[in-house]
């Protein structure tokens, strides 16, 4: 079959590049509707901004209208907010402010992260989680005959991740043994390294800045972490220039 060559063809392609360079909609989405919902129910107020597929970037947010300097895109309350102070007020908060010495803010993090996926249905965040890759293409991540094929630049940095999670990991065994009481399966099995892996690869891809005062339940470690459901789907081009 031909393909057309008249005005309806070329509009149609036309239409097709602009979806495609544009971003598919990706709202209709049970996930993203249950996200938006749960968002709402913490004070989020929808914003023009819809959760799309890009064709270069992949998984990003896109706007229904066109911005200018100086608009604001969007704003969460500090409810929608994951923070060192959400793990506190959760059922972990007991067990790291007894025990010593401290774990580090991004500790605390990532075992709030798999305790809540572990809780499955029964998670509040949930919604939240269910948006989150289920795996990650880090440096850390990568199997060690990739790495081997990899620059040295690149190789060196995945070393250098391979060897942080390691010892955080190593560092944090005794820590996750003593939430025992709050699982009925083996702490041993639910943190497991992969399982710490997922968790430090979330929190380094998708972090904001965000400084907290110092709290003596933590080590010296700055406490700069915040996850931001939503606004963490912001993605750029490659080819952005800023002026």
């Amino acid at each position: 079959m031909k393909k057309s060559r008249g005005r309806t063809g070329r509009k149609r392609r036309r239409k097709h590049l602009q979806s495609v360079m544009g971003g598919v909609n990706c709202s209709h989405k049970l996930e993203y509707i249950r996200l938006k919902k749960w968002l709402k129910d913490r004070g989020f107020e929808d914003s023009n901004l819809r959760p799309a597929e890009f064709l270069e970037t992949g998984r990003g947010l896109m706007t229904t209208k066109a911005l200018q300097a100086g608009d604001l895109i969007i704003s969460l309350p500090d409810k929608c907010l994951l923070t060192t102070g959400t793990v506190l007020s959760s059922c972990l908060g007991k067990y790291i402010m007894e025990w010593k010495p401290p774990v580090s803010p991004l500790v605390a993090l990532c075992t709030f992260l798999i305790a809540e996926k572990y809780a499955g249905e029964e998670s509040q965040w949930k919604p939240y989680l269910d948006v989150l890759p289920k795996t990650y293409t880090c440096p850390v991540c990568l199997e060690h005959n990739v790495v081997c094929l990899l620059p040295e630049p690149l190789r060196k940095k995945a070393q250098e991740q391979r060897t942080m999670v390691h010892e955080l990991y190593m560092s944090s065994k005794a820590f996750f043994s003593s939430l025992q009481p709050l699982f009925a399966e083996n702490t041993g099995t639910i943190f497991n390294y992969s399982a710490v892996e997922w968790a430090w690869c979330a929190i380094n891809t998708r972090t904001i800045y965000m400084k907290h005062s110092q709290r003596e339940c933590f080590s010296l470690e700055p406490d700069v972490y915040a996850l931001a459901p939503y606004l963490d789907l912001l993605n750029h081009c490659p080819n952005v220039q800023v002026r």
